[in-house]
């Protein structure tokens, strides 16, 4: 599993309708079999502050295999309309990961 964090820095007014496409782009992420999860978090600090946290087998599962599908182009469709307010967008390696059962 590799997780792919995009951050993004929202206006007041883009928040709900960003909430919403993410929401709506699920569908298309799901239909990848390379689609893990999904988590987006908001700063309590800063609300403009948006983290959305992508979860996929591998970074070769992300990239040649979801983007290179029929799924890629809607899902970015949906959330193209954010891609001003994006700050990063990377893969990170887990260095320590702990679990309570």
């Amino acid at each position: 599993m590799i997780p792919e964090v995009l951050r993004y820095r929202l206006s007041d007014a883009n928040r709900s309708s960003f909430e919403t496409a993410y929401r709506d782009a699920l569908v298309h992420l799901r239909a990848s079999p390379h689609f893990l999860g999904m988590e987006i978090l908001r700063s309590q600090k800063e609300p403009q502050n948006v983290l959305v946290v992508l979860r996929w087998d591998s970074e070769t599962g992300h990239l040649e295999g979801f983007r290179k599908s029929e799924h890629f182009p809607p899902f970015l469709a949906l959330v193209r309309p954010f891609l001003n307010d994006l700050v990063e967008m990377e893969h990170y390696a887990t260095v320590v990961q702990v679990s309570i059962p």
